[in-house]
């Protein structure tokens, strides 16, 4: 009986230490944004770049990815959303710097970026109120239990929102700061 406990306690101490969390990681972003990734308008005049992103330890299940950059911050009562792009492949682990922007063809087929708070679809920096101090920019990337969310670039980051989490396995959040 000794024995058989000790095989029970092992075997469970061995996945709780090979046990791996869902990680979102940049090699171009620390703790603040940089020129390369803020906004170009709005008296900001950065590169306006989406930062390389990629995520490991894929939960069992995924179907697609979804990946969001939101504002809490920012002076609307309600937040801003800077990207969201969603119906991302299962077998995509990464996005390259400036997919964000649609012209240079950097998403993976099928991965449909929507609109923004800025009114179209694509990444779109950071550019807080000059001397409103730092804003929190959270980047997402969600796992997701279905392969297509059935939206296109028209659909509001709300209505995004409401179907990722509905179909929601797993989401990891980098977070980044800026001020001007």
């Amino acid at each position: 009986m000794k024995h058989f406990i000790s095989i029970i306690i092992f075997s469970f101490f061995m996945i709780t230490i090979n046990a791996q969390t869902f990680t979102l990681k940049s090699r171009d972003i620390g703790g603040q944004a940089t020129e390369k990734q803020v906004y170009n308008g709005f008296g900001c005049s950065g590169e306006n770049l989406s930062p390389q992103l990629y995520w490991e330890n894929v939960p069992a299940g995924t179907k697609s990815f979804a990946v969001t950059m939101y504002d809490p911050d920012a002076p609307t009562g309600s937040g801003f959303w800077h990207w969201v792009v969603f119906d991302i492949p299962a077998g995509v682990t990464e996005l390259p710097t400036g997919a964000g922007n649609s012209a240079k063809g950097l998403l993976p087929a099928g991965a449909i970026q929507s609109n923004t708070d800025f009114g179209q679809p694509g990444y779109g920096g950071p550019c807080p109120p000059q001397g409103h101090g730092f804003h929190e920019y959270r980047i997402t990337v969600y796992a997701l239990k279905t392969d297509k969310l059935g939206l296109d670039k028209n659909a509001t980051p709300a209505f995004v929102g409401f179907n990722l989490f509905s179909n929601l396995i797993a989401k990891s959040t980098l977070v980044m700061y800026y001020k001007r």
